[in-house]
Order: structure tokens, then C-alpha cells, then sequence
């Protein structure tokens, strides 16, 4: 009972944060037919001051850590949020019925970062005593964005015509349209122009404010304009942008009916999954460069959280064929929850792995 108990009041805590919060509202006043709507070129700019935000804020950290001390880890972090976008595609992509284009946003989610899952982490190791890294929230740019880019150049490979070999009858399965089948990855890079794919994918609106931010963050000191105006009104911003996620996802919510069991079997799964693959990946660095204890715990926090944060926005602005229902309330309403409930196993499994 006790479990069920935490697992109900995580949720309900869940939903009254305003990210939740305000998704859930864009639906019910979808549901009840309002006409609200916010003009595109508003909705373009709040998108474009997010993402300059989560770059500047990612591209600050990285600045302030030790590089040397950061390689490592970065490295680690990094081929985590490849590794478990790949992952799905090998998994949640290939289930009969699931849109890829919806799969790839959602492994994409799943693949970045969130940072209030890394904040309840870092509580829980400051409240048992337990050390880590100054430098951890700086491994964040290096997951979500690889993550990111990886489920965004997967997602626009799925959506290529046959490819060149499928064409002259010598190839097997592509990632052509259609909702079902395979998502052969193989298949896939034969004849298709993947260089121009990560190309467009750089100069896409989103990713280009995304990586701007960092490079302005990293590169030179905008402290001051970073506090006085991007930390202002990031809140109330990503409000907005939640609220027309909502009466998107509304919109488009019978497109999920057939499939909804699917993704919240993935909701409940993936973190754990990448949870372990986060320990696994924390007991390497521990073993080349020392990483502490507390470290391979957030580390493997990092891993098995889903982006609530920088990932809705970069994947609206770049994947809008996507539909927000899928991603958004796989990741928000079922992911997160398990991912911070699974917390307390991520501080025991590290506890072993450092005294193997």
C-alpha cells in the first residue's frame, strides 16, 4: 500500500506542477470547444526564447566546469542519449500501429534530460549525505542534445522515400511512411543523403536557437542578460508553450487511442532500462577517472529521466508532424513519475557497483 500511496501522490504532485498543469488545461478547454489560440509568430518566439534560454543556462555550465575533469563523463553522458534513442528506435519504433515519427519524439524526450528529475536526485543524495561531482549539471547539454539530434535525424530518415536499393529490388525493409512495420536502420542509410538530413536538422529553427544558446554560453559571459531576462520569463513562457501543446494534443488525441497502451508500457519500462544502462555507464567512468558515488547515481538520473524542459519545445519546432499526445504524455504523465520513484534504487545499485 505504501508504494501504491507514493506512486499516487508523485503523480498528483506531477500534474499540479505547471508543466503538467497547463498541458492538461490547453486539453479541457480543447474538450470544451473554446476558440482560443495563440498566433503562430508569438508561438514562434516563445519557442526561439526557451531554447536560447536551455542553451545559454547548459552553455554556462559547461564554461564554469573543469574540463579535464569533465571529459570523461561528458563523453558517457553523451553516448547514453544516443544509445537509448537507438534503443528505441529498435523497440518502441517497430511495435504494429506506432506513427515512427511519434516514436522517434517520444525516444527523443526519453533520451534528453529533465531537470527537475536531476534536482529531486541531488536532494535526496544532499539529505543522506552522500557526494558528487560540482560538474554534474553541466553533463546535461551533452545528453540532451545528442539525444535530440539523434531522434530528430532518425525521425526525418523514417520519413524519406524507399530507398535506392529498396527501389532496384535489392533492399529488405526501409523506414518508409506508413504507421507500422520495421525501423531498419541499416536499411535506411542506403541512398538516402544523411549528411544533408543532419544538415537541415542544424539549420532547423529549433536546434539553431538551441546550439546558439550554447555556443553564446560557453563562449562568451551573457550573466547578465541571461538573469535579468531569460531566467524572468522563462516560467511563464513555458506556460504558454505547454497550453498550446495541450490543445494540440487534444486535437489530435484519437490519433493515440489504438496505441495508448503501448506507450505507457514504455512510459513504465524505458526509465528503468535506461536507468541501469546509467549505472552501467557511471561504474566505467568510476573505474578511469574516480567518478564518486553520487555521481554514477545522478548519472543514471540523468539516464532514466525524460526532457520536460528543453526537449518539448526542440522537438515541436523540428518534428511538428509529431503528435505532442504521444510524446509529451508518455514523457510528463507517466515517465517522469517512474523516474523519480526509481531514484532510491539508483542510490542502492551505485552503493554496490562502487565496492564490486
Amino acid at each position: 500500500m505504501d508504494i501504491i500511496q507514493d506512486i499516487a501522490s508523485t503523480v498528483l504532485a506531477q500534474m499540479q506542477k505547471p508543466t503538467l498543469a497547463f498541458l492538461i488545461g490547453g486539453m479541457m478547454i480543447a474538450a470544451l470547444g473554446s476558440k482560443l489560440e495563440v498566433p503562430s509568430q508569438v508561438y514562434k518566439f516563445v519557442v526561439m526564447v526557451l531554447l536560447l534560454k536551455v542553451g545559454m543556462g547548459a552553455g554556462i555550465s559547461v564554461r564554469e566546469a573543469e574540463f579535464t575533469e569533465l571529459l570523461v563523463p561528458a563523453i558517457a553522458a553523451a553516448a547514453l542519449g544516443v544509445g537509448i534513442v537507438l534503443l528505441g528506435a529498435v523497440t518502441l519504433a517497430r511495435r504494429p500501429g506506432i506513427a515512427k515519427m511519434d516514436a522517434m519524439a517520444t525516444v527523443g524526450l526519453f533520451g534528453a534530460v529533465s531537470a527537475s528529475s536531476l534536482a529531486a536526485g541531488m536532494a535526496m543524495l544532499d539529505d543522506q549525505g552522500i557526494a558528487y561531482e560540482g560538474f554534474i549539471g553541466a553533463l546535461y547539454p551533452f545528453m540532451d542534445i545528442a539525444a535530440l539530434l539523434t531522434a530528430i535525424v532518425l525521425a526525418r530518415l523514417s520519413a524519406q522515400p524507399q530507398t535506392a536499393a529498396t527501389l532496384q529490388g535489392g533492399g529488405t525493409a526501409t523506414m518508409g511512411g506508413g504507421t507500422g512495420g520495421g525501423f531498419d536502420l541499416k536499411g535506411s542509410m542506403q541512398g538516402v543523403n544523411v549528411r544533408e538530413i543532419l544538415v537541415e536538422t542544424a539549420r532547423s529553427p529549433a536546434i539553431s536557437a538551441l546550439l546558439l544558446g550554447l555556443a553564446i554560453g560557453t563562449l562568451s559571459k551573457p550573466g547578465s542578460v541571461y538573469e535579468s531576462f531569460y531566467q524572468q520569463v522563462f516560467h511563464g513562457l513555458l506556460s504558454i508553450l505547454m497550453l498550446c501543446m495541450g490543445m494540440e494534443a487534444w486535437s489530435r488525441l484519437s490519433e493515440m487511442r489504438k496505441v495508448a497502451h503501448t506507450y505507457v508500457i514504455y512510459g513504465i519500462t524505458a526509465p528503468l532500462v535506461h536507468g541501469l544502462l546509467g549505472i552501467g555507464a557511471g561504474y566505467i567512468v568510476h573505474q578511469i577517472t574516480g567518478f564518486s558515488e553520487g555521481g554514477i547515481v545522478l548519472l543514471a538520473v540523468l539516464a532514466a529521466s525524460s526532457s520536460d524542459i528543453s526537449g518539448p519545445p526542440t522537438l515541436r519546432g523540428a518534428l511538428p508532424e509529431a503528435n505532442p499526445s504521444a510524446y509529451i504524455g508518455t514523457s510528463t504523465g507517466v515517465g517522469t513519475p517512474v523516474a523519480i520513484l526509481a531514484i532510491p534504487l539508483w542510490i542502492a545499485l551505485a552503493e554496490v557497483v562502487v565496492n564490486l
